[in-house]
């Protein structure tokens, strides 16, 4: 990395073409949008603008001035403790599923209030929703299962106008259920997205997050909490990303003809082979695996559908052409 602060940063090829923050982080701008991220800001080794990733306040106030300046959101807030998202790596994971959708539009993406994106576990952020109908204006759905989050997630909407009559919020009752008692009779999905909980238990986040903290070179002892927060039933579940991401798959039959795509963020490698058996015993006509990365971080989506081209065309002209 060149040590002129005032060089324009290199551009970073592995994420998305379309995605605005492949040039990293302009902290000038971005304090003039967000005053309070400038007490953040300090010049690191390489004499070049940047803040202190491990501190979690830092990053929340980053990720203000991000949604502001990016994504035209005034008012972005999130209760103590809970995950606070990287945005360049979910604005990847939206603009992906924009080309897939693009496929059944002779490659155009379609955008606009005809589009209706579900967001399954979308949590106290409302990151996705967020990201997606500003850029897209797309129509979303976000789910979850904490209280605490669907109001944070309503705070949120019902403080940026834009977002009003592009976000609804329900909450799902049941644990054990992902689509029932969410998608309603004849309702229509073009796309679900979903970031899974990774961890199998409490105590491998705990350890995880250690470990991240290790990396990170914190001095004094193992910290627990992470930079980006998290609570329970964001960061584990029972099985870990492998057990719910195959509870997933196993309901999608259940609503098989009313959404368009499935999709789901997978982020460790040895997940994917009980995905795919997943997706062949339920008969899946098309499954796709897109990679991303974020830095080092690997991860990849993967998507599927029970429809077949001729019903996928069909499913363009009901709920697009004619909307």
């Amino acid at each position: 990395m060149s040590s002129d602060p005032k060089q324009k940063p290199a551009e970073k090829e592995n994420m998305h073409p379309r995605n605005s923050h492949r040039t990293g982080y302009d902290f000038k701008q971005l304090c003039k949008s967000g005053p309070e991220l400038k007490a953040f800001v300090s010049l690191n080794q390489y004499n070049v603008e940047s803040i202190n990733f491990s501190d979690p306040n830092a990053v929340k106030a980053l990720n203000k001035a991000l949604l502001k300046d990016f994504y035209g959101v005034d008012h972005w807030d999130i209760p103590e403790g809970y995950l606070c998202p990287p945005i360049p790596g979910r604005a990847d994971y939206i603009h992906y599923v924009a080309d897939l959708l693009s496929e059944t539009n002779n490659g155009i993406i379609p955008t606009g209030k005809k589009m209706k994106i579900l967001d399954i576990g979308t949590g106290a952020n409302c990151i996705y929703p967020v990201i997606g109908s500003s850029v897209y204006d797309w129509q979303f759905v976000g789910t979850d299962i904490d209280p605490i989050a669907i109001r944070s997630a309503k705070d949120i909407v019902a403080s940026n106008k834009h977002l009003k009559d592009h976000i609804l919020l329900r909450q799902q009752a049941n644990k054990h259920n992902i689509f029932k008692g969410i998608i309603i009779h004849d309702e229509g999905f073009d796309a679900t997205i979903c970031n899974p909980p990774f961890h199998a238990s409490s105590q491998e986040a705990q350890l995880a997050t250690v470990n991240k903290w290790n990396k990170l070179k914190i001095e004094g002892p193992p910290q627990t909490t992470l930079n980006f927060g998290g609570q329970k039933k964001e960061l584990w579940y029972p099985g870990g990303e492998a057990a719910f991401i195959r509870l997933m798959i196993e309901q999608s039959a259940l609503v098989a003809k009313q959404c368009l795509w499935f999709t789901t963020l997978v982020s460790k490698k040895d997940t994917l082979s009980g995905v795919y058996k997943a997706l062949k015993k339920v008969a899946a006509v098309d499954v796709r695996t897109i990679s991303m990365s974020q830095g080092q971080k690997i991860s990849r989506i993967v998507a599927w559908t029970f429809l077949n081209e001729t019903e996928r065309a069909e499913w363009a002209d009901i709920w697009w052409h004619k909307a």
